[in-house]
């Protein structure tokens, strides 16, 4: 199965949990392919355009299965890339590399839904108004503009409203200030195919990542160790 991990906004393919996944995969010769979703640049970044890419470089992949692994908006971005695949194959397209299992990591599923984190509704219409926003980009430190583009076009995508879900894994924390757990609950509720681990952490989801590492080997099915 090829495995495919999509890191959270303004993060990149550097960040930590993508890095500990990837050496813990590499020390079982399980490679990670991890796009960068910033790319080509990061000012115009919309879901449509990382669903694209990630379309783009799955369908690049040696015929077989594909798990995506997402961490906040990469698991938004997991979600629809998988969605997109799936009405393909249901309207009778053949698929050489068919999504058919997720890993969502404190998920952002009512991205562009519901207003944006850390700004006040004042502050997003202030963006809209402008056309870019200033924000920090953790994954080079630095301080990058970003267009309202991304924020519009979010909105076009409802996670709730999907029509089939391939089989998922959710790892969500309960002290998560950034995507509200009772949010994600809510979605694995009537998802049989969803199976949903709370844990005793934050955002980041760095607190075991031991744990973290045994939850995505088991339901992988990949030897962890």
């Amino acid at each position: 199965m090829h495995l495919v991990y999509l890191h959270g906004f303004a993060s990149s393919p550097e960040s930590s949990k993508a890095v500990f996944l990837r050496d813990r995969l590499a020390a079982i010769g399980v490679r990670l392919h991890c796009p960068d979703l910033n790319a080509p640049e990061f000012a115009t970044m919309t879901t449509t355009r990382m669903v694209e890419q990630v379309d783009a470089l799955v369908q690049s992949l040696d015929p077989g299965p594909v798990a995506l692994l997402g961490s906040s908006l990469g698991a938004f971005v997991a979600v629809h890339a998988a969605e997109r695949d799936g009405q393909r194959r249901r309207a009778g397209t053949a698929v050489r590399t068919p999504i058919e299992r997720l890993v969502l990591l404190a998920p952002a599923l009512d991205f562009g839904r519901r207003g944006m984190t850390g700004l006040s509704p004042a502050e997003l219409q202030a963006w809209r108004d402008r056309g870019v926003l200033e924000i920090e980009h953790y994954g080079t430190g630095g301080r990058v503009q970003l267009r309202y583009d991304l924020y519009a076009d979010a909105q076009r995508y409802d996670s709730f409203a999907i029509e089939t879900l391939v089989p998922t894994l959710v790892l969500q924390g309960t002290q998560d200030d950034i995507v509200d757990p009772a949010m994600v609950e809510r979605f694995a509720a009537d998802r049989p195919q969803v199976t949903l681990v709370m844990l005793d952490d934050d955002h980041q989801l760095k607190a075991d990542l031991d744990r973290l590492w045994a939850e995505v080997g088991a339901f992988l099915e990949i030897a962890a160790s």
